[in-house]
């Protein structure tokens, strides 16, 4: 780790609706894939933390799970991790859909708690500015303004990179001297096996139906790393009914090749190596109450 008295460092959550596009600016802000990313809300369920070291500045990135009225356990959970990141963060990203042209009524409920709560040091980032009309934007960043909760307001488009030097520049400038928590090369604070696991679990939002991604998880059951630079890996695709196994299969085992494909293809990209992936489908009845899957995730599984 760099030596160097004038370090700064700080810990900024990203805070949201789901597919807010939360994942997507924290992977843009890194230039590397942690996070699973997919048209589908709620892709992410994890906590993952992105480290960013730029000259004497090293910047935590929390992406959380998106804010939602929760029904089920893990609903809870996610929901529970995304507010118990932000009470820990310097700086709270609260990052919006703007491309309605208003304030996303999926947003208005974190808005009115940020309020309630007093919270303090949140920016708001207007996203998706490429799908709306700019001379929408004013009139939006007015009235989110008026609101007298936001430090910054900012637009960006996450997904094409726009706004983002700035927005990382003035993050930088933000935070406070104190010691780096990461080597200067580290990334993350996530292990290669759950990465690994997210990216392939990525395939299922973009290649299965509406339903099926959230009945679903994979783990990844072996890491195996070979001389010659390569790496065998095996994982699980966990679902709840012999019905959704057959569907993630496919006929005569298609789609199961397709997202295994993938999967691989983006896991190699990520690990730097070639990776032999092998794909096992299971029958998990009640996987969503294994108190395993929540603490491999970062969340409380009573919440």
């Amino acid at each position: 780790m760099t030596e160097d008295n004038n370090q700064r460092c700080g810990f900024v959550a990203i805070l949201g609706a789901p597919n807010a596009g939360k994942s997507t600016l924290m992977n843009h802000l890194l230039g590397i894939k942690l996070a699973a990313v997919s048209p589908k809300a709620q892709t992410t369920r994890s906590r993952i933390r992105g480290v960013m070291t730029e000259g004497a500045g090293q910047i935590i990135f929390i992406d959380t799970p998106g804010i939602f009225a929760p029904q089920k356990r893990l609903d809870r959970a996610m929901v529970n991790a995304a507010w118990h990141e932000e009470q820990d963060a310097d700086i709270r990203l609260l990052i919006m859909d703007a491309s309605r042209g208003k304030i996303d009524p999926h947003t208005l409920p974190i808005i009115e708690q940020i309020k309630e709560q007093k919270t303090q040091n949140v920016w708001l980032l207007l996203n998706k500015i490429d799908k709306v009309d700019r001379q929408k934007l004013l009139p939006l960043a007015a009235e989110c303004e008026a609101l007298g909760i936001f430090e910054h307001i900012m637009m960006i488009a996450a997904k094409h990179d726009d706004g983002l030097d700035v927005l990382k520049q003035k993050l930088l400038d933000a935070i406070q001297e104190g010691p780096w928590h990461y080597p200067e090369d580290q990334l993350t604070d996530l292990s290669e096996r759950l990465i690994a696991a997210e990216l392939t679990r990525e395939q299922l939002y973009h290649q299965l139906g509406a339903e099926l991604p959230y009945v679903s998880t994979v783990v990844t059951d072996t890491w195996e790393n070979f001389k010659n630079g390569s790496v065998k890996i095996q994982q699980t695709i966990l679902v709840e009914r012999d019905s959704q196994k057959a569907i993630v299969v496919g006929a005569k085992g298609q789609k199961i090749r397709d997202i295994r494909e993938a999967a691989q293809a983006e896991i190699a990209e990520l690990a730097g190596k070639p990776v032999h992936l092998f794909l096992y489908v299971k029958v998990a009845e009640h996987w969503q109450n294994d108190p395993e899957h929540y603490e491999n995730w970062g969340l409380e599984f009573k919440a």
